[in-house]
């Protein structure tokens, strides 16, 4: 279900769809050879919001630590250094990838990550913080 949501960015609408799929995956119970639907405070207990959150947030701070140890040949770390030639459309800009990182270590008070993402260990201890916080960024 979060297959490659290392790279998601994570906005209100996608969060709200985690969400139902989790209520509809969730929702049902089997007793005595009888399904039935799970009620709201059945759903609470087995959903956590900041569980799915917390967990895509941490992949995503995991895949940032990696791109950012990779040699500069790396196709990938080319592609996330990449500037285009043409500019953005008019409007408002769209949220991207990295400004999701920066927002979850400003979340987390993370200082000094350029060189935390360096150290393996360090950063491994930033990555179990965003599993364990208990901020959220949109209402659920």
């Amino acid at each position: 279900m979060t297959y490659a949501s290392d790279t998601w960015v994570l906005k209100e609408n996608i969060i709200q769809k985690l969400l139902v799929f989790e209520r509809k995956i969730f929702g049902l119970t089997k007793e005595n050879q009888t399904w039935r639907i799970n009620n709201s405070e059945e759903l609470d207990k087995l959903i956590k919001y900041e569980n799915t959150v917390n967990y895509i947030n941490a992949e995503r701070l995991r895949w940032f630590s990696h791109i950012q140890r990779m040699p500069e040949a790396r196709a990938a770390k080319k592609i996330f250094k990449w500037n285009p030639l043409n500019t953005r459309p008019r409007g408002r800009p769209k949220y991207r990838w990295e400004d999701n990182i920066i927002q979850d270590l400003g979340q987390m008070k993370t200082k000094n990550w350029l060189t935390c993402v360096q150290d393996r260990a360090k950063w491994k201890d930033v990555v179990e913080k965003a599993k364990t916080s208990n901020q959220r960024r949109f209402s659920a």
